[in-house]
């Protein structure tokens, strides 16, 4: 007798083409899930910065007004904004737009063809970063944080963390010759060179950072650059910063961050300050620096529970560093030379900021006092 043949089991069938508001109901399922972009979407303006970009990518490149117009700034800066907020390279950000409903929902792109590629992404970011334009962008959204009561004195928290860069693979006579400073002399063509050989400098020249530096921290090792801030105590909003190299000790930086709007502020930093006390001084601030112990000369109990004082509020600093390397998906930077770095990590800074402005508004608009002077452009 044959065994009886079980029935194929029958399951859910994808629907093979999309309901008639299939863009609503996805919006609407994003949205009750908390979609991050959404708020961002909402609560920040990214028209005050149309003031400073406009000029800076008015009628590039082009010959005459003939043609497809230019892409809005504003958007391209919005583009950037994501790029940086998820850690993304320039591909990556092409791809993702048209990927994700929610990039284009926070774009306002209805239509992939309207999606700018990598090759648009890297030209205006380029432009922007040789223009030192990331710089006044920073500026004029902490301009912004002021009228809205958010710059507030009550004291700093500075320090520095690494940002990575990709490894170079050098020869030791090239590696002293760039720690010496004549990084540029290196891999330029010499009489009797090929067109092959030629092509090759070329490549090597534009491939080559001989800005990035090596160091070691607590027997890690670190190459690319520093990003030096510094951050209110109450806010942690970033107020100030600076970019090195990585072998630039965080105290030759310190004296630097310190403006006329700090004054007889307390500004708290980590042992590896030590020895800045005097210049801080000078410089009209109260330093509030963790002691280190020596050889044969460990901290004392009193010293040790000082430092565990002064941590609760200078540890402050390490969670905007962690957003970074946590939310954004590190402080990594995929570019050649000191200035795109710099810009790099005023971009990195300023949608720090901008995040963090969004948080403050949630959760603490309270601190929110808005001032009667205008917002300065």
């Amino acid at each position: 007798m044959k065994p009886m043949s079980k029935k194929p089991k029958k399951y859910r069938q994808n629907k093979v083409s999309p309901v008639l508001f299939e863009r609503e109901m996805t919006l609407e399922s994003l949205e009750k899930m908390g979609n991050p972009l959404e708020i961002l979407k909402e609560l920040l303006d990214f028209e005050q910065f149309r003031a400073i970009l406009e000029p800076v990518f008015e009628n590039v490149n082009r010959k005459s007004n003939a043609g497809r117009k230019p892409i809005d700034p504003v958007l391209m800066f919005k583009v950037m904004f994501l790029q940086r907020l998820y850690g993304l390279g320039d591909h990556q950000i092409e791809y993702q737009i048209k990927d994700r409903t929610s990039f284009r929902e926070f774009l306002g792109i209805v239509t992939v063809d309207d999606v700018p590629d990598e090759k648009t992404v890297w030209k205006y970011k380029e432009m922007l970063s040789q223009d030192g334009t990331f710089d006044r962008l920073f500026k004029q959204f902490n301009a912004y944080l002021d009228a809205k009561g958010l710059i507030v004195n009550e004291g700093k928290i500075i320090d520095a963390s690494f940002v990575v860069a990709p490894r170079q693979r050098n020869s030791r006579s090239e590696n002293a010759a760039i720690k010496r400073g004549d990084g540029g002399s290196l891999w330029q063509e010499e009489p009797g060179d090929t067109e092959r050989e030629k092509k090759r400098k070329a490549n090597k020249r534009r491939h080559k950072d001989t800005d990035a530096r090596w160091t070691k921290k607590r027997g890690e090792s670190y190459y690319g650059y520093k990003n030096h801030a510094k951050v209110c105590r109450k806010t942690k909003l970033i107020h100030g910063y600076d970019t090195t190299a990585a072998n630039v000790h965080d105290s030759q930086r310190c004296a630097s961050l310190i403006d006329g709007s700090d004054r007889h502020e307390d500004v708290w930093l980590d042992s590896g300050y030590a020895g800045q006390e005097q210049e801080l001084r000078e410089k009209q601030v109260n330093p509030v620096v963790c002691e280190r112990p020596y050889r044969e000369r460990p901290l004392t109990e009193e010293q040790r529970q000082g430092n565990r004082a002064k941590s609760k509020v200078r540890c402050r600093i390490e969670h905007v560093f962690g957003f970074m390397e946590q939310t954004m998906g590190g402080l990594v930077f995929r570019g050649i030379g000191l200035v795109r770095a710099a810009a790099n990590v005023a971009l990195t800074n300023l949608v720090y900021n901008m995040c963090r402005f969004t948080q403050i508004v949630r959760y603490h608009v309270e601190w929110i006092k808005p001032k009667n002077a205008a917002v300065v452009g």
